[in-house]
């Protein structure tokens, strides 16, 4: 989802993913600089990535090939005992609630930076995808379009739930940003980056138009927290080593208990 621009966020999921090479092997497809999306048929477990631009637009043929990936993965998981486990990061979150219709893709007020608390709500509390982290946890945001207003409707249709919101914002009178939802036991995405690491923040935060801005719009001392933040191994270097770990060792386990089984049968 990267279209074509430079980024630390594919290194961080590959070196993730490489964690797990004794269990699984990987193909990046590159869906809106080619148009190419997977096969669903073909693999068990999908990462989709997050990305610069507006959720809200494309180019008339990658966002239909894409659109058309989540339904036939949803459509999958209800017609075959053997599930496909599906990771939303940032960009194809927002993608993804506007597709299914969750809620409201709207622009921020201003772009939304730095090492963040994402809170639990009550069903996030138990949710897999967030065990071994703390409540409220800490996690790299980097955001210039939001996801609010939550679509009771569609959520009850769809059997989804909230899993994280925005942290509390008491000086401001808007809206807490939905951070996580559980579209379904299989299918699972969160508005923030918990693939970010140490290495990729400090890059992106050496950029000098980077560090000029942050500065501008939070000061000097914001800044300094960002840098201590990332070198405190309860934030996200928690994060980076809990949660897409989380999902891809539910993942694994499902797809080889229903193999195993197969088996014996």
């Amino acid at each position: 989802m990267y279209d074509g621009e430079p980024n630390q966020g594919m290194r961080c999921i590959q070196e993730i993913v490489g964690r797990f090479q004794k269990h699984i092997s990987f193909r990046v497809f590159d869906v809106r600089g080619k148009s190419e999306v997977p096969d669903v048929q073909d693999f068990d477990l999908f990462i989709s990535t997050g990305g610069p631009g507006s959720p809200l637009e494309g180019n008339g043929e990658w966002e239909l090939k894409y659109f058309d990936f989540l339904d036939q993965v949803w459509i999958w998981n209800q017609n075959h005992n053997q599930k496909k486990f599906l990771l939303l990061i940032c960009h194809s979150f927002q993608m993804a609630c506007k597709h299914f219709g969750l809620g409201d893709i709207t622009k921020r007020k201003s772009t939304s930076f730095g090492v963040m608390t994402i809170h639990k709500t009550e069903e996030g509390l138990l949710d897999p995808l967030f065990y071994n982290l703390d409540n409220p946890f800490w996690a790299v945001d980097s955001r210039d379009y939001q996801v609010i207003r939550p679509e009771k409707r569609k959520f009850k249709q769809l059997g989804a739930k909230i899993i994280a919101l925005e942290k509390i914002r008491n000086h401001v009178e808007y809206e807490r940003a939905l951070m996580g939802i559980r579209f379904s036991d299989e299918i699972v995405g969160t508005q923030f980056h918990p693939e970010a690491d140490a290495i990729s923040f400090l890059e992106h935060l050496k950029k000098p138009e980077v560090k000029e801005k942050i500065i501008a719009v939070k000061g000097k001392a914001k800044f300094r927290d960002m840098i201590e933040h990332l070198v405190d191994e309860d934030k996200i270097v928690r994060t980076n080593q809990v949660l897409i770990p989380n999902f891809l060792e539910r993942g694994i386990k499902a797809i080889a208990t229903y193999r195993k089984k197969k088996i014996l049968i």
